[in-house]
């Protein structure tokens, strides 16, 4: 009731699409590694082992090489820095979050008759947090050349001066809205005062070197709710589904920082400017799986999965404001604020994530220990927004299209047991979605953990490190210079399981 009063307090702006990006698309389109203790330790190689209730996510298939049934839960501590290198001034930022990471349970019905060659159904339930969105980044730098008057430019062009104008804040589309905060706040001006004017200028003063900062606080996470029923033949091949409940909910605040000392002119232009956005993002998916692992032989065992394209349902809220300083080589200073306090909310959209294979193959070394590697393909260039009849969604999927391809994940985990200790390590490598490989670069993830049996109780530790490179603009449109961004994160789990 807080929230609706707040909404109708503010503002309401309706409208389909706004400002969703390729990177909107990407956070929901990419996997994060999580789950078990001993999945994480192991790389999340499990896709031809089972018997983890994490293995699940993989291969649902798994929850059939259980013998008996399980449950567990995971909690995780994870520490995230984020380095930036911005035109060759570096800075870092660093967040530490704890949370409930997993936690689910396998029950196993055996068929005893010797007649039967369908050995055992197994039903299974999970939830996994499947992405911590908790980071901060703060960039900061001169800009030899380029000002964040391109952004305003970019959505101005094109709109008429009478519309910006005239019409209240609340009642103009996303690209308008950006044209009035420019013209508002008098970094850009129009050609013509007239109604029907549609080209705008920039009152930045020319000369670069803007110095810039760029603060980028996230917090939020994906989860998923898993309800899966997997069958054994013969004891030689495991069939399983899953059927997929996703939940998502994304904060971001931003604020971008620009300032200059160029000479003073005459007339009143941008020294200084503050630019803050607040997006938050909810909603929900679903998804399959389907997957067959087969015992070839005692030892050796072969795995096939597929996840299908998760379909998501969202919902976005934006709240803007800007705050600029002029100046000119006579007079005062004059400060604007442009501060509508209104919350834009949107139409629900939709947002197809795409599809998944992992072909998987495991080794395992009786009672003493196994070694498995896992290989997923998925195609990033398929991920859509909808309804496709949507201009901007058009021009939107199109990007996508233009700038993502197929990426490949490896994973490789190996276990070594020593009466009831159990020693594991894992590596993890994924390929960059992006065709130019820089956007969003390639993922090392190494890992290592230990693990206790003591009966009918297990206790799992594992560490993971990830560490992966990124140039993402500061803005889409206009203004795309960004910051060299290296990802560092540190991971603990601990996993808690009883078998019954």
């Amino acid at each position: 009731m807080k929230k609706i009063l707040f909404l109708f307090i503010t503002g309401l702006s309706f409208s389909v699409s706004h400002s969703q990006e390729v990177s909107d698309a990407m956070r929901y389109a990419q996997d994060n590694l999580t789950g078990t203790a001993r999945f994480r330790a192991m790389g999340g190689a499990f896709g031809a082992v089972g018997g983890d209730l994490s293995a699940l996510s993989v291969n649902p298939a798994g929850s059939a090489v259980f013998s008996n049934n399980q449950v567990g839960v995971t909690l995780s501590n994870q520490n995230i820095k984020n380095n930036s290198n911005y035109f060759g001034t570096q800075t870092s930022e660093k967040e530490n979050s704890f949370i409930l990471n997993q936690a689910g349970g396998v029950f196993v019905f055996h068929d005893r008759s010797p007649n039967s060659n369908w050995k055992k159904i197994a039903i299974g339930a999970s939830y996994e947090t499947t992405n911590n969105f908790d980071k901060n980044t703060f960039s900061a730098g001169t800009n030899p050349t380029r000002s964040i008057d391109a952004y305003f430019l970019e959505y101005a062009n094109g709109v008429e001066l009478g519309t910006i104008n005239n019409i209240p804040y609340g009642d103009l589309t996303y690209t308008e809205q950006q044209a009035d905060f420019g013209n508002y706040g008098q970094v850009i001006k129009p050609v013509s005062n007239t109604n029907n004017n549609t080209q705008y200028t920039t009152n930045v003063p020319a000369g670069g070197n803007y110095y810039h900062e760029n603060v980028i606080n996230e917090r939020g996470y994906n989860s998923k709710v898993s309800f899966n029923i997997a069958t054994s033949f013969k004891d030689r091949l495991y069939l399983g589904a899953n059927l997929n409940f996703h939940v998502t909910d994304y904060r971001r605040t931003s604020n971008f920082y620009e300032e200059n000392y160029n000479d003073l002119l005459p007339g009143y232009t941008i020294s200084n400017l503050d630019f803050n956005n607040e997006q938050y993002t909810y909603g929900n998916g679903f998804s399959f799986q389907l997957g067959a692992i087969a015992k070839v032989t005692e030892s050796f065992r072969l795995g096939l999965a597929y996840e299908s394209n998760t379909w998501y349902e969202l919902y976005d809220e934006i709240s803007q404001s800007l705050y600029t300083t002029l100046e000119a080589s006579t007079g005062q200073p004059i400060n604007t604020s442009n501060n509508p306090q209104i919350i834009n909310v949107y139409d629900p959209y939709r947002l197809q994530t795409p599809g998944k294979f992992t072909f998987s193959g495991a080794y395992v070394f009786g009672k003493s220990g196994l070694i498995s590697v896992d290989y997923s393909i998925k195609d990033y260039s398929n991920t859509k927004f909808k309804p496709t009849t949507d201009e901007g969604f058009r021009r939107l999927n199109g990007d996508i299209s233009n700038d993502l391809t197929s990426a490949g994940e490896l994973r490789i985990g190996a276990e070594y047991k020593i009466k009831q200790l159990s020693l594991r390590g894992g590596y993890r490598f994924e390929g960059s979605p992006y065709k130019n490989g820089t956007t969003i670069g390639d993922l090392n993830s190494y890992s290592g953990g230990l693990g206790y049996n003591f009966g009918s109780t297990k206790l799992d530790l594992a560490y993971s490190y990830l560490e992966r490179k990124s140039n993402q603009g500061f803005f889409e449109r206009g203004f795309t210079d960004g910051a060299n961004i290296t990802s560092k994160l540190n991971n603990v789990s601990l996993t808690l399981l009883f078998e019954l």
